[in-house]
């Protein structure tokens, strides 16, 4: 036992790496390890917060944008439905505006179609229904008449309040005319004048002793004036269509506050 116990020590002194100065590479450095893995796990730690603190930014940011400008991943069927409408709507009003502009495919009948949309405007209905108004001299002509002259007094106090609530542009950029202006006719939705001939039309059937031709006519007439306003590029589809209606609930508000004989009297010895 001696004898090994001596080889074995003499066997270790002549081991190079058991000297003092290599021992440093047979046992790991412990201080190394630990600062290692703290450094690991302060970094680990440090990438994670910058992450929260990039995602809690991103959020902020996403809350502080405007709606219109964040996407929706997940848009409901309505919203769905209504924007194709509205692209329907736009395609279609562009392909029937022939009358736009003189390049257009019918811009020579631009001035006619124009004309008969002149035959709606609310200007010309005014200023004859007052000279009707002055030179009639019976009761029942001025009750009829002042009632008119209501209606299309309400239906450009509608129309001038409508559009300027939706504030929608026509499908093509045209410029309102003199008369428009004078309306207040400068935005597309509703047509003031699919609104003005529909209320006019269906005033006229009711109170007005017509032949069949005749109320064939004004029907045709009404809906001619209507389409008019997409043939020149001032209104969308749509916006006629709702022109039409409100010209028809107009009417049935004048019917419901229909002035009496002795009021129109009243309201011709005032004026």
């Amino acid at each position: 036992m001696p004898a090994s116990q001596a080889r074995s020590r003499a066997r270790d002194r002549n081991n190079v790496l058991n000297r003092a100065e290599f021992l440093s590479l047979n046992q790991p450095l412990k201080g190394n390890q630990e600062g290692r893995s703290s450094g690991r796990k302060q970094s680990g730690q440090a990438g994670a917060a910058a992450a929260q603190n990039g995602s809690a930014k991103e959020r902020r940011q996403s809350q502080q944008l405007p709606e219109e400008d964040c996407m929706q991943l997940n848009p409901s069927f309505k919203g769905i439905a209504f924007n194709s409408l509205l692209a329907i709507d736009i395609c279609m009003s562009k392909r029937l505006g022939v009358c736009a502009n003189r390049a257009s495919s019918w811009g020579g009948a631009r001035s006619m179609i124009s004309l008969l949309g002149i035959t709606g405007h609310g200007i010309p209905w005014i200023a004859g229904t007052l000279i009707c108004l002055v030179k009639s001299s019976t009761l029942a002509g001025q009750e009829v008449l002042m009632n008119l002259l209501l209606a299309l007094l309400l239906d450009i106090v509608v129309v001038a309040g409508l559009q300027k609530l939706a504030k929608r542009k026509g499908p093509y950029d045209v410029t309102p005319g003199l008369l428009d202006y004078l309306t207040m006719d400068t935005y597309a939705f509703p047509a003031g004048h699919a609104s003005r001939v529909a209320m006019l039309s269906k005033f006229f059937l009711n109170h007005l002793v017509l032949a069949i031709p005749l109320r064939i006519l004004l029907v045709l007439w009404a809906l001619c004036v209507g389409f008019s306003r997409v043939m020149i590029g001032r209104h969308h589809i749509t916006d006629v269509l709702s022109g039409f209606l409100f010209g028809y609930l107009q009417f049935r508000l004048v019917e419901l506050i229909w002035m009496s004989s002795n009021t129109c009297q009243m309201l011709i010895s005032i004026w």
